[in-house]
């Protein structure tokens, strides 16, 4: 498990409160997104950093799945950004998956650079104007029968809606590297 944070000066540049870089990237059907089209007639949105390859990922099929249902006034989109993923692999996948949620695809992870996202899944919740309300893990990666669950992004969802302050604004993300050495390494000869 890679646990991430970032530096003061990266912070510096993605303040919370402060707006968050627009994006234009392809869906999976081709069409080209952005965060308005997702924003249409909701509040905000959660903008997730996922990777089809991601076990950290995969533990959240259904909590992505079902986050429409629970949430009608987020929008909500993924963001495939991992380094070696390709569009065939994620469309198969969310075919196999059943993944009902939008996923644009970020070759290159140009996006998650802009966003100082460095591991899947990283969570943004974002108002309808754009701006940064909270970034970091969806929860402390135990499941919600473990007495020391608790969970980060659904209170800060609660707390947005209902017009409090978000008490915590920010935690550390779990999850994959979007990029590494590893993952260009050659192959070991047989």
């Amino acid at each position: 498990m890679v646990l991430m944070d970032h530096t003061e000066a990266e912070r510096a540049k993605q303040v919370i409160g402060g707006p968050v870089p627009e994006i234009s990237l392809p869906a999976l059907d081709g069409t080209v997104r952005n965060l308005g089209f997702f924003l249409e007639r909701k509040k905000g949105i959660v903008v997730v950093f996922w990777s089809e390859t991601c076990s950290h990922c995969i533990r959240y099929d259904r909590y992505l799945n079902s986050f429409a249902e629970r949430h009608p006034e987020i929008g909500l989109v993924a963001i495939a950004s991992r380094q070696g993923e390709n569009l065939q692999q994620i469309r198969a996948t969310a075919a196999a998956r059943n993944l009902q949620f939008p996923i644009l695809y970020d070759s290159g992870g140009t996006v998650a650079r802009q966003w100082f996202t460095q591991q899947t899944p990283r969570v943004f919740l974002i108002d309808g104007d754009c701006k940064l309300l909270y970034r970091g893990a969806i929860d402390n990666f135990k499941y919600p029968e473990d007495p020391e669950y608790a969970a980060y992004l659904e209170p800060a969802i609660e707390s947005f809606l209902t017009g409090k302050p978000i008490e915590r604004t920010e935690t550390a993300s779990f999850g994959c590297a979007i990029q590494s050495v590893y993952y260009i390494l050659p192959k070991a000869l047989s």
